[in-house]
C-alpha cells in the first residue's frame, strides 16, 4: 500500500484506466461477435452496418493503444471475408 499521496494517486488513476480499457476491449468484442452472429444467420444489410460499426470501433481501439495495428488489420479482415461470402 502506498504511502505518498502522489503514488495513491497514480494507484487510483491506473485503476482507473485499466477499468476504461476493459470497457473499451469488451464493446469491441461485442460487436465483432455481433457481425460474426449476423453474418452467419445470412442478413447481409445488417451484418453490413454492423460490420461498419465494428470497424470503426477497431480503429478507435488502435488509435487509443488497445490493440496492435496488425491485430485489428486481421480482425477487420476476417470480419470482410464473411460479408464477402454473403455476397
Amino acid at each position: 500500500m502506498p504511502n505518498i499521496k502522489s503514488a495513491k494517486k497514480r494507484v487510483s488513476v491506473t485503476a482507473h484506466k485499466a477499468e476504461h480499457n476493459r470497457m473499451a476491449k469488451s464493446r469491441v468484442r461485442t460487436t465483432i461477435k455481433k457481425v460474426d452472429a449476423l453474418t452467419a444467420d445470412g442478413e447481409a444489410q445488417a451484418a453490413g452496418a454492423a460490420y461498419t460499426e465494428a470497424q470503426k470501433l477497431i480503429d478507435q481501439a488502435v488509435k487509443k493503444g488497445l490493440l496492435q495495428k496488425n491485430t485489428a488489420a486481421r480482425r477487420k479482415s476476417r470480419l470482410a471475408r464473411g460479408l464477402n461470402k454473403l455476397g
